[in-house]
């Protein structure tokens, strides 16, 4: 049976009062100040409804998978909360580009260098700066965006120094059958040779363990949201 609308709200609410409660524990647990970590809500395959919720319980940061799911959710709501950050957290096509750059405000997943060349020529044009992060394939899986570690060093290089992108941190999924605190410990350490501050890693099941290991950023979904809805058709 559905939920009336009132009882989503009342639920997600709570949900995310949870996660923040969640979130400041562990990062106490870890030595660091709370507000040193920012929850990404991930509104992936969500009716409006639900986001609608979060917004009405006060998250103002929220990321989505695909350009073109987004394109129908969030130019209205962005009129309406004009304070909403919007991150691109799911594989970019290039020919998505122009369209991302319109609407996000940060790509989390930059992961190769023909991305990387159309995202800064179509910056340019648009004259919008987006902050970048590189995507790194900790796990090393074939059906995984993401640049290999091996090529991090690299690729973060060509990024910066011949695109001219504004990349402030990584991001990582790691696989799901492994110990996700070996792929956030490695995240953080080319972080840390590159002298980039921002990590996002960690997702529902885990991002308290990405706190321990210094995430900057959780992108938590269902913890908020419930189960993701199944598109229609």
């Amino acid at each position: 049976m559905d939920q009336a609308p009132n009882e989503v709200a009342v639920d997600i609410a709570a949900n995310l009062q949870t996660v923040r409660d969640q979130i400041a524990a562990a990062a106490k647990t870890a030595g660091r100040a709370p507000d040193e970590v920012t929850l990404v809500a991930v509104g992936k395959v969500q009716p409006v409804e639900r986001v609608e919720a979060a917004l009405a319980a006060g998250q103002r940061i929220f990321g989505e998978n695909r350009v073109q799911e987004a394109q129908g959710k969030w130019p209205a709501l962005k009129e309406r909360f004009p304070d909403v950050t919007l991150h691109l957290i799911g594989p970019l096509q290039t020919n998505k580009a122009a369209d991302a750059i319109a609407l996000f405000d940060v790509i989390e997943t930059v992961d190769r260098p023909k991305l990387a060349r159309v995202l800064a020529a179509e910056m340019t044009k648009q004259g919008r700066a987006l902050e970048c992060f590189i995507q790194v394939n900790t796990g090393e899986e074939e059906q995984k965006a993401g640049v290999l570690p091996a090529e991090a060093d690299a690729f973060i290089a060509t990024c910066r120094d011949e695109h001219g992108l504004n990349v402030t941190g990584l991001m990582c999924i790691p696989p799901a059958d492994e110990e996700p605190a070996l792929h956030f410990a490695l995240l953080r350490e080319i972080a840390r040779q590159h002298g980039l501050e921002k990590l996002s890693m960690g997702m529902s099941g885990d991002y308290e363990t990405a706190i321990e290991f210094g995430a900057t950023h959780v992108r938590v979904g269902t913890a908020i949201f419930g189960q993701r809805q199944k598109p229609a058709g």
